[in-house]
């Protein structure tokens, strides 16, 4: 199949007419391309990050400095092996008047496709300049998200990310949490 046909022919996996630069809280998976082991290593049930896995998590926090309406917590994210689980918050910190811009490449400014976008683009470039392999692909091309909608589910996402490690050597695969099922 060509590029172009493949294009055409992928479905977004993003909720339908849903504005995702609004203020709120959504749970994101992040996976490196084909699942390969890239952040470190699962030792007695925690996480040990390896040089990777340390760039994944500064490139996390510097994107608040880029994005004023985006948070992410500590206790809201858990690098591991070869993904990423977090809760990215968009406020209204930092907020002025909507500019009207013209999206490149289908992403809204400021929206959390942009935010994610920026990351992995980030990540891929410090990574591939210490490996000295430049331009080689590190994500999947997508990404999971979920809007998380009320205390509840907030609570079972974040005990979901903290007991991620744990979990590990039962299921070393992602798959979709079955609390949002």
């Amino acid at each position: 199949m060509s590029d172009d046909s493949e294009k055409k022919s992928r479905k977004s996996i993003r909720l339908k007419g849903y504005d995702y630069r609004l203020p709120g809280a959504y749970f994101v998976t992040i996976c490196t391309e084909n699942m390969k082991t890239l952040f470190g290593r699962v030792v007695a049930g925690e996480m040990i990050l390896n040089r990777f896995g340390i760039i994944a998590r500064e490139e996390l926090h510097k994107l608040q400095r880029t994005y004023p309406k985006f948070e992410i917590f500590n206790d809201e994210f858990v690098i591991m092996p070869n993904h990423i689980h977090a809760i990215f918050w968009i406020t209204d910190v930092g907020a002025t008047e909507p500019v009207a811009q013209k999206p490149v490449c289908r992403i809204t400014p400021d929206s959390l496709g942009a935010i994610i976008g920026q990351y992995k683009s980030r990540f891929t470039k410090a990574i591939n300049k210490q490996r000295r392999t430049p331009g080689r692909q590190v994500w999947q091309r997508n990404y999971y998200d979920r809007i998380i909608r009320n205390n509840n589910e907030l609570l079972a996402i974040k005990k979901y990310i903290t007991d991620n490690p744990v979990q590990w050597e039962e299921d070393s695969g992602v798959e979709t949490p079955t609390f949002i099922k």
